[in-house]
């Protein structure tokens, strides 16, 4: 069981215990009716203190939970945006490699080309001559 079920767990059987404690002693007690009630009484408000601070034990608890909840979120967000931006930088550079490579490709084609025009014109001189 983790902590958090222990502890709802354990409220409840404490509470339970309380209640048949109370039970047991108003049962076998030999006082009065008067002290019995007050006993009961004085026991009730002890229960009852107990349960405010049990249940804010609990807010508390809570309470911390979420934070570190949102802590992590907040963690995660950032961690993805860190990626994304490493991602989209990578990105940028190979479109940057890549145009850089086309152009090269670009200027050797060109040159091939202006390597063939120039050797068909003086071939046909040849032939011509």
């Amino acid at each position: 069981m983790s902590d958090r079920d222990s502890g709802s767990s354990g409220l409840g059987w404490f509470l339970a215990g309380l209640g048949l404690g109370a039970l047991a002693g108003v049962l076998y007690a030999p006082k009065a009716g008067k002290e019995t009630r007050e006993d009961l009484k004085a026991s009730a408000l002890d229960a009852k203190e107990r349960a405010a601070v049990l249940a804010q034990q609990g807010k508390d608890r809570a309470a911390e939970y979420a934070e570190q909840g949102r802590q992590q979120l907040n963690d995660y967000v950032d961690r993805g945006k860190d990626y994304y931006e490493r991602g989209r930088t990578q990105w940028s550079q190979y479109v940057e490699r890549g145009k850089g490579l086309v152009q090269e490709q670009q200027g050797k084609v060109s040159a091939a080309i202006d390597a063939g025009k120039e050797a068909y014109v003086s071939a046909t001189r040849e032939t011509q001559s």
